[in-house]
């Protein structure tokens, strides 16, 4: 398995030396998950960050009801974790599950914070991720409160645009918080460009 597009997406931030990067892939687990396979479940503390080199992941969580409410979506390039249980090491509330066969790359919470150690840009790196993860959420409980569903099924394709043909119509529903059908109405009128 090739680490080349993570360190792809690393050196968007910094360049290591090869040193470094064989430090860093020493702390590297690779892990492949069928396609439906649970990575994390609610109540789990979450031991890892996972960087998705193919497949896609979803984080999700499931209300008293049984009803899916899909947090995030995974393609390539994209790290996804629970970020709560990362960092707190406390039981988390979220489910993360395969779409499909995916391979990831698994950094755990103790390694990250050695790997901090010895490589102090690496918290500069995850520092930004963070941050973007952040925002991302902000945005994203700001625009529920205030777009229409068509102005969120156009934030989730300018998001995701690898993945509006190949998700079921079911996800990108759950992701924009409305039901399959009325989701199938939007996609009927509106031409996404």
């Amino acid at each position: 398995m090739t680490l080349d597009l993570l360190f792809v997406n690393i050196s968007k931030h910094f360049l290591l030396t090869e040193v470094e990067k064989n430090y860093f892939h020493s702390k590297l687990h690779f892990r492949k998950l069928k396609k439906k396979e649970i990575y994390i479940q609610e109540n789990q503390v979450c031991e890892s960050a996972a960087f998705v080199l193919s497949g896609c992941l979803r984080s999700y969580t499931i209300d008293d009801n049984g009803f899916e409410h899909i947090l995030q979506f995974a393609p390539p390039d994209w790290w996804i974790t629970d970020m709560f249980s990362f960092i707190s090491q406390k039981p988390g509330t979220i489910y993360i599950d395969a779409i499909e066969v995916s391979e990831i790359i698994l950094l755990s919470r103790a390694d990250q914070l050695d790997i901090f150690e010895k490589i102090p840009a690496f918290e500069r790196y995850f520092r930004i991720l963070t941050e973007n993860s952040l925002v991302s959420y902000r945005k994203r409980v700001m625009d529920g409160l205030s777009l229409t569903a068509v102005e969120r099924y156009h934030d989730f394709c300018k998001r995701y645009p690898t993945l509006i043909e190949c998700l079921p119509q079911k996800q990108i529903a759950s992701y924009i918080g409305v039901t399959p059908e009325f989701l199938s109405k939007i996609r009927s009128k509106v031409k996404i460009v």
